[in-house]
């Protein structure tokens, strides 16, 4: 039997996105699909998988993207699906230890592609939100919530690129301890 579960996370929350992710599996639900806050499971053996995420430098349908999306199918690992640059692996908790990102460096690389991406549209929001913003302001007979909408995601954006920034920071200083 299917379940579908609609839930959201922020895109710095993928950390907690994956957990969930593997919460569910330990509760017999074995995730078999994604989407835009979608997530769709199918019942298993509890704790059968494990499931792990990953933010690509290109779409998943680029030829780079997909090469890796093999590449780790080669290891035992089962692609459930791709939502944008985000794709979504499960592996048999049976076959070993299941690691996506196992060094520190491939972590670092990955905390700073998502950084980027959410600091590029958090500016972009901030940027047409202070413009929609000053024209409304300019232009007092019109008040349009666009512009505080812009504004709002693009705080958000910069409080989540932040803490993604700060965690970064901390894993670089854990790895120089171990260098």
């Amino acid at each position: 039997m299917r379940k579908v579960i609609h839930k959201w996370f922020w895109v710095w929350d993928f950390d907690k996105e994956e957990k969930w992710l593997n919460e569910m599996a330990a509760k017999g639900l074995a995730l078999v699909g994604v989407g835009f806050c979608r997530y769709e499971f199918e019942e298993c053996v509890p704790g059968e998988y494990d499931i792990r995420l990953q933010l690509l430098e290109h779409n998943h349908c680029h030829a780079e993207s997909q090469n890796y999306i093999s590449f780790v199918e080669e290891t035992g690992a089962e692609h459930v699906g791709s939502w944008i640059r985000w794709v979504y692996f499960r592996k048999k908790t049976a076959e070993g230890e299941f690691q996506l990102l196992s060094d520190f460096d491939s972590r670092i690389k990955q905390l700073s592609l998502i950084i980027t991406m959410i600091a590029l549209i958090s500016l972009a929001n901030l940027m047409i939100g202070i413009s929609n913003v000053s024209l409304m302001i300019g232009n007092s007979s019109e008040v349009n919530g666009v512009g505080f909408l812009n504004l709002a995601i693009g705080v958000l954006g910069s409080l989540g690129t932040w803490r993604l920034l700060r965690k970064r920071k901390a894993l670089k200083k854990e790895q120089e301890i171990f260098e």
